[in-house]
């Protein structure tokens, strides 16, 4: 029986990155990628909404002996924002995104970042797509970056499989070679996916009342790219709770 966290915020911090598989399409690339990332020491996987249901017998017949280690403790998620609403950080695996304004890391220089965060206390998400279209950009307004791997422009295309692969074997080259720095927070807690989906609700809703989004036909561009801004700001819990404190000051000085 898998596991399926009902509340993930109750997690414990992992001490490695969480794989995220969005809308996986065919069991034996769940497999795939559950064997890809035992392979270097990844455990942590998070699926959204798999096309076949779960439990998936094809999945756990790729995986092979990855099946106990990773498949059977796999959350299952009925949302992207579920799955890393946990989630100090979160990448997002594209080739496609470059429309929306965010950091775009290689494997490499991401899972050190993402190395890095994990050893300040952080709990950091990589996200990856659907194996036809790949994330869509309401996916990947919900990430602080992407991941870009760098492949031939005229076949660029990678198995999920792969992708997981070459993501999990750059954090396991990295683990011991990535120095720690200093978080620079000054001991402020990092908003985490949750808080911020919080407070891009609460806003949204207000400037929904006060008809800022006008004309309707570009409301959901607006939407996505004030979405989008709030998980660029990388922004600390206090200042999150600073943000809903004074739109509440705002609007009750209206009244």
């Amino acid at each position: 029986m898998i596991d399926q966290p009902a509340d993930p915020s109750n997690a414990p911090k992992s001490s490695q990155p969480h794989i995220v598989l969005v809308r996986p399409q065919m069991g034996e690339n769940i497999g795939a990628a559950a064997r890809a990332m035992l392979n270097f020491t990844l455990s942590k996987m998070r699926i959204v909404e798999p096309r076949d249901g779960w439990p998936n017998p094809k999945a756990v017949a790729m995986a092979s002996g990855a099946a106990g280690r990773v498949l059977d403790h796999a959350g299952v998620f009925d949302s992207v924002a579920e799955a890393v609403a946990d989630c100090d950080f979160v990448f997002a695996t594209t080739a496609r995104g470059r429309e929306l304004p965010k950091p775009i890391y290689t494997p490499e220089t991401a899972m050190i970042e993402a190395h890095r965060r994990i050893q300040a206390g952080q709990k950091v998400a990589v996200m990856f797509g659907p194996e036809r279209t790949g994330l869509e950009n309401d996916d990947i307004i919900r990430a602080n970056a992407i991941i870009t791997i760098p492949t031939n422009p005229e076949f660029f295309s990678l198995n999920l499989g792969q992708a997981v692969l070459l993501t999990s074997y750059e954090y396991s080259r990295h683990v011991l070679e990535a120095e720690d720095i200093a978080e620079g927070l000054a001991g402020h807690e990092p908003a985490s996916a949750g808080d911020v989906e919080a407070w891009g609700d609460h806003i949204e809703g207000r400037l929904e009342e006060a008809g800022f989004f006008y004309p309707p036909e570009k409301a959901p561009m607006m939407k996505r790219n004030m979405r989008n801004m709030w998980t660029r700001f990388a922004m600390t819990r206090s200042e999150v709770q600073t943000l809903h404190g004074a739109l509440k000051q705002l609007l009750r000085g209206k009244g």
